[in-house]
């Protein structure tokens, strides 16, 4: 009992327990006071925010993801809107103009045309202007426009019954969850004749995060007892399944499945927008540049619309459709969500948001990770060193995870969390004071003449370098050597001789061998060396320099007598030469027995036969 008291294992022990009974109290206090807990957790869900912010900026330094060029935002930019402004004298302008631009873009069969523009109706009723659009609209089938959703009141506005073909039917509802934010009881009517035609609506409703900034949309909003798809999810779904979708499907992990598309979605029924960079990454064509084409004008560098998906919308400063994103602080247009929301789903690019399972695992993994650091290091600045460079290799690996597998992992926790597993580790290890760990762990591991590990610790490296090694798919060899004529050489000058000839020829292959390499003693004269990240020609170069510092080497024995020795050695590589540790002992074996019968002092290789 006595000698478990002065284990590492008890002090590991200990320190997972202290951690865990904090967690459980923590726990224990969020229940039971909500007011508490709100504020905890807004705090996390904003920090967590920023952090995720941080990373999509990165990725917009790198160029990561690139926008697709098939999408062409049509702006009413600040030219256009003056252009425009002056041309018809009010603003909005005429809605014929729109009838006309759609009429004139048909011309050069776009994929899309699709309006982030809302046509209210008026008190006035449809007047020709009005027709003009409808029928433009309603001729085509490629047109979308825009709707909205609100919560108001029946006293401000009766709300309206929407017709069948503009909602979704979802087949496995089940798995389609669906915040109570995106359920709303009231709409604002656009015209009647687009509601009760034949053009795609699409809503544009969008919910802000807590600090403002959007970074999830919601692609199906419920309405009444229907649901109803967002303006560039319609559009987008019909373009990638080539017809008009009436019915989408959800699978059991909560992915809409669009023809060869998974759209990831949260618990709350959004999904989170991968973005592609400032304002204007997206093909920008002004507006007035059509306007101009259809009165016959000649414009500079104009642009074929051709298979095009054409998003119209506002980007003029002065028409105030703006809205903060996570990858520009200040004015983005609202043209470009819809423009991002239907790039992510022709890349299949929505970023997957961590669940809470894996989120628990990687926080107990960097506890634990920290934790060990810490209680198997001796020097507390080694310690620090390591948890800092550790934290800093996490955050890369978040940021490289999100750029290569879109996937959103916490940072804000697990950041903590290192801190927090570094204070109480060394909280414990000092409460614990167990002053013969690293003899402990000495004794477990280092042979006692030659001071290099012992063949137990090589047998468990050799196993855990084939496990790095073929989870990372890289190479790494293995030396044998034998010091020849050993048994004459005892024979000769008596066994102490021999211990002092073996103490000296580990310290040339320790001194002669990379830190990151495990100089271990394989029994009797023999040791091995296991060289990670090494390849047949490195191993081969490297054990030839052994064999140079062993022969030019003048050894000492205990009466002060100088003499010479040699090694003979064998190499092997995995997965070249074997592909399990056996096997891989064998083959080295096999190329020292070799060196021994062919003249000693080599490196002795079986090649394999073909």
């Amino acid at each position: 009992m006595k000698k478990f008291f002065k284990t590492k294992w008890f002090t590991f022990s200990t320190y997972i327990l202290l951690v865990s009974a904090i967690l459980l109290i923590g726990s224990i206090i969020l229940q039971n006071n909500s007011a508490f807990k709100k504020v905890i957790f807004s705090f996390f869900e904003v920090a967590e925010n920023r952090a995720f912010d941080y990373r999509q900026a990165l990725r917009i330094i790198h160029k990561q993801p690139t926008p697709n060029k098939d999408i062409v935002v049509l702006a009413i930019d600040d030219a256009s809107f003056e252009m425009l402004w002056d041309k018809y004298g009010k603003w909005p302008i005429p809605r014929e103009v729109y009838g006309n631009i759609i009429d004139h873009l048909e011309k050069s069969n776009p994929q899309a045309l699709i309006f982030d523009l809302m046509f209210i109706k008026s008190m006035k009723g449809e007047d020709e202007s009005d027709k003009t659009l409808v029928n433009a609209m309603n001729k085509y089938k490629n047109v979308y426009t825009a709707m909205n959703f609100d919560n108001q009141t029946s006293d401000v506005r009766i709300p309206a019954s929407l017709p069948d073909r503009l909602a979704l039917k979802i087949e496995n509802s089940e798995h389609f969850k669906l915040n109570k934010k995106y359920n709303y009881s009231n709409c604002r009517p656009i015209l009647n004749s687009l509601v009760n035609g034949k053009v795609n609506i699409g809503m544009t409703n969008v919910f802000r995060s807590n600090d403002g900034i959007i970074r999830k949309i919601a692609p199906i909003l419920k309405y009444k007892d229907g649901y109803y798809p967002y303006l560039s999810f319609g559009a987008g779904c019909d373009y990638l399944s080539g017809e008009k979708v009436t019915e989408i499907k959800i699978d059991n992990k909560s992915n809409i499945l669009i023809h060869d598309t998974k759209i990831p979605l949260t618990k709350d029924g959004d999904t989170i927008l991968n973005w592609y960079g400032i304002s204007g990454t997206h093909t920008i064509y002004p507006l007035y540049k059509v306007v101009h084409e259809m009165e016959g004008k000649a414009v500079e560098n104009p642009l074929d619309f051709k298979d095009k998906i054409i998003i119209i919308g506002t980007t003029a400063m002065s028409l105030h459709d703006t809205k903060s994103v996570p990858i520009q602080e200040g004015v983005y247009p609202g043209v470009e969500v819809h423009a991002t929301f239907f790039n992510n789903m022709l890349d299949g690019n929505f970023i997957k948001q961590s669940s809470v399972t894996t989120n628990i695992i990687i926080i107990f993994s960097v506890i634990a990770i920290i934790g060990t650091i810490v209680m198997l290091t001796s020097s507390t600045f080694i310690a620090l060193l390591s948890t800092i460079l550790f934290t800093i290799a996490y955050l890369f690996t978040s940021y490289y995870v999100m750029e290569i597998f879109n996937l959103w992992i916490p940072v804000v926790l697990p950041s903590i969390s290192i801190i927090l597993a570094f204070a109480l580790s060394y909280l414990t290890k000092y409460l614990i004071k167990s002053r013969d760990f690293e003899y402990q762990y000495k004794l477990a591991t280092i042979d006692g003449l030659t001071e290099l590990y012992n063949h137990r610790y090589f047998q468990e490296s050799l196993k855990k370098q084939i496990e790095i090694a073929r989870r990372y798919e890289q190479p790494f060899s293995l030396i044998i050597t034998d010091i020849d004529f050993f048994k004459k050489f005892n024979d000769t000058y008596g066994h102490q001789s021999g211990d002092a000839v073996l103490k000296q020829v580990a310290q040339i292959l320790k001194k002669n061998s990379r830190n990151t390499d495990f100089v271990c003693r394989y029994g009797g004269e023999e040791m091995s060396i296991i060289l990670p990240n090494t390849n047949a020609n490195e191993v081969s170069l490297h054990a030839n320099r052994l064999l140079k510092a062993i022969e030019e080497n003048e050894f000492i024995l205990n009466n002060n007598v100088k003499t010479n020795v040699t090694i003979s050695v064998g190499v092997a590589t995995f997965p070249e030469d074997a592909d399990n540790a056996q096997d891989l002992i064998e083959y080295a074996d096999k190329g020292l027995y070799y060196a021994k019968e062919n003249g000693r002092n080599q490196v002795g290789k079986i090649e394999k036969n073909i």
